[in-house]
């Protein structure tokens, strides 16, 4: 397969698969049992691209911190999702002190598909027909900025899957929610991206390691237009539907993994 294919499939995948309650993390690991495996840094530079082709999205709600900060209600989103990236930054920092890596086999991604699909609809049965808020708390805030370590932690989880799940249980509206955790999780992966595209590129002032950069550009471009096409997607879709198709597909996919993949 010419390796222009390969970059290409590389950038659907995580370019669907970024803010998707599914893991990207997953997916990519999943991908590169059959694909060339790619570094770090060109995975690191096509997520970055996926984050900052949705900021276009949310440049509303983003400027409002601006132009409206006066705003006590608007503090106060602002000052939720610093303190939900704070927490995430807090303790990631923690975890690189203590030199955590996280797993390449497919057993515990697989694992965490699965229970990630199951709790989707678990959670949506437990709120059927329940009224949900449309106001953060600060109880989502800190439940938000502790999924997003519990998805560092286990691949396959997904970020935006724990975070939203967390944020469900807790009363909080599906559009509601699905917005504010992505607000949270585009400075997250912006600060840890640019973090370790930093270390890989200057780390004691060495060189950084060879890369073909116009694949690189290749895979970070369809990154790019693929995620701002799926959230655009995403934040209609769960203004009338459930996440009971993610749940499902979670399951599938976990279950062919255990059964499949080692």
């Amino acid at each position: 397969m010419p390796d222009w294919i390969s970059i290409l499939i590389l950038g659907i995948i995580e370019g669907i698969t970024e803010f998707l309650p599914v893991s990207s993390t997953g997916h990519l690991l999943i991908a590169e049992h059959w694909l060339p495996k790619q570094s770090d840094l060109f995975n690191i530079v096509i997520q970055s691209g996926a984050v900052i082709a949705v900021i276009p999205i949310f440049w509303g709600r983003i400027t409002q911190f601006f132009t409206r900060w006066t705003e006590p209600k608007t503090r106060d989103y602002l000052l939720k999702i610093i303190v939900a990236f704070v927490i995430t930054g807090a303790g990631g920092f923690i975890l690189e002190k203590k030199g955590f890596k996280l797993p390449e086999k497919a057993f515990p991604i697989g694992l965490a598909l699965l229970i990630g699909g199951v709790l989707f609809l678990l959670v949506e049965f437990l709120i059927r027909g329940k009224k949900l808020s449309n106001e953060v708390t600060w109880s989502v805030a800190f439940a938000v900025g502790i999924g997003q370590l519990i998805a560092a932690v286990f691949p396959g989880s997904s970020r935006s899957g724990t975070t939203i799940i967390l944020a469900l249980l807790l009363g909080l509206s599906r559009p509601a929610a699905t917005e504010f955790t992505f607000l949270v999780g585009i400075p997250t992966m912006l600060a840890a991206g640019g973090l370790k595209i930093f270390k890989a590129c200057f780390h004691h002032g060495v060189n950084a390691p060879h890369e073909n950069w116009s694949m690189v550009a290749l895979g970070t471009i369809v990154s790019a237009i693929v995620s701002f096409i799926a959230v655009k997607w995403l934040l209609r879709y769960v203004q009338t539907h459930t996440f009971n198709a993610f749940g499902w597909y979670r399951i599938a996919v976990g279950i062919l993994v255990l059964l499949f993949l080692r």
